[in-house]
Protein backbone atom coordinates (compact mmCIF):
# COMPACT_ATOMS: atom_id res chain seq x y z
CA UNK A 1 0.00 0.00 0.00
CA UNK A 2 2.68 2.46 0.98
CA UNK A 3 4.29 1.50 -2.48
CA UNK A 4 1.23 2.80 -4.44
CA UNK A 5 0.79 5.89 -2.50
CA UNK A 6 4.26 6.88 -3.43
CA UNK A 7 4.01 5.96 -6.95
CA UNK A 8 0.67 8.29 -6.80
CA UNK A 9 2.65 10.90 -5.40
CA UNK A 10 5.39 10.52 -7.54
CA UNK A 11 2.95 10.84 -10.59
CA UNK A 12 0.96 13.36 -9.32
CA UNK A 13 4.05 15.78 -8.52
CA UNK A 14 5.20 15.26 -12.10
CA UNK A 15 1.80 16.14 -13.67
CA UNK A 16 1.47 18.95 -11.24
CA UNK A 17 5.16 20.23 -12.60
CA UNK A 18 4.96 19.52 -15.93
CA UNK A 19 2.01 21.84 -16.00
CA UNK A 20 3.51 24.42 -14.22
CA UNK A 21 5.79 24.54 -17.37
CA UNK A 22 3.43 24.42 -19.70
CA UNK A 23 1.57 27.44 -17.95
CA UNK A 24 5.32 29.64 -17.54
CA UNK A 25 6.13 28.85 -21.25
CA UNK A 26 2.43 30.05 -22.84
CA UNK A 27 3.12 33.04 -20.40
CA UNK A 28 6.64 33.72 -21.53
CA UNK A 29 5.17 33.23 -25.21
CA UNK A 30 2.12 35.65 -24.31
CA UNK A 31 4.97 38.18 -23.30
CA UNK A 32 6.92 38.13 -26.49
CA UNK A 33 4.34 38.20 -28.31
CA UNK A 34 3.02 41.72 -26.95
CA UNK A 35 6.55 43.18 -27.03
CA UNK A 36 6.53 42.42 -30.54
CA UNK A 37 3.54 43.63 -31.86
CA UNK A 38 4.63 46.89 -29.72
CA UNK A 39 7.68 46.76 -31.24
CA UNK A 40 6.29 46.36 -34.65
CA UNK A 41 3.90 49.13 -33.97
CA UNK A 42 6.24 51.84 -32.79
CA UNK A 43 8.46 51.10 -36.11
CA UNK A 44 5.39 52.27 -38.23
CA UNK A 45 4.25 55.06 -36.14
CA UNK A 46 7.91 56.35 -36.92
CA UNK A 47 7.98 55.68 -40.39
CA UNK A 48 4.93 58.28 -40.56
CA UNK A 49 6.49 60.76 -38.26
CA UNK A 50 6.76 63.90 -40.42
CA UNK A 51 10.17 65.12 -41.01
CA UNK A 52 11.91 68.46 -40.52
CA UNK A 53 11.66 70.65 -44.44
CA UNK A 54 13.95 72.80 -45.38
CA UNK A 55 12.86 76.40 -46.06
CA UNK A 56 15.21 78.48 -48.30
CA UNK A 57 14.41 82.08 -48.86
CA UNK A 58 13.89 83.21 -52.57
CA UNK A 59 16.67 84.94 -53.68
CA UNK A 60 17.53 88.53 -54.96
CA UNK A 61 18.92 88.36 -58.57
CA UNK A 62 20.14 92.32 -57.95
CA UNK A 63 22.67 91.70 -54.77
CA UNK A 64 25.80 89.85 -54.60
CA UNK A 65 25.69 88.66 -50.88
CA UNK A 66 25.51 84.66 -50.12
CA UNK A 67 21.83 83.06 -49.37
CA UNK A 68 20.61 83.51 -45.69
CA UNK A 69 20.07 80.08 -44.73
CA UNK A 70 16.53 79.21 -43.12
CA UNK A 71 15.68 75.88 -41.33
CA UNK A 72 12.93 74.41 -38.94
CA UNK A 73 14.44 72.40 -36.60
CA UNK A 74 11.39 71.05 -34.87
CA UNK A 75 11.10 73.50 -32.03
CA UNK A 76 11.11 77.02 -34.05
CA UNK A 77 12.67 78.44 -37.09
CA UNK A 78 15.96 79.12 -37.71
CA UNK A 79 16.96 82.15 -39.94
CA UNK A 80 21.22 82.97 -40.08
CA UNK A 81 21.81 85.78 -42.38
Amino acid sequence: MQSIRSLLLTIAGIAFTLMAFVFTASLGLALIGIASVVMIGTTIAARFAPKPVRATASRNSGRQQREPRIWNDGRGTIIDL
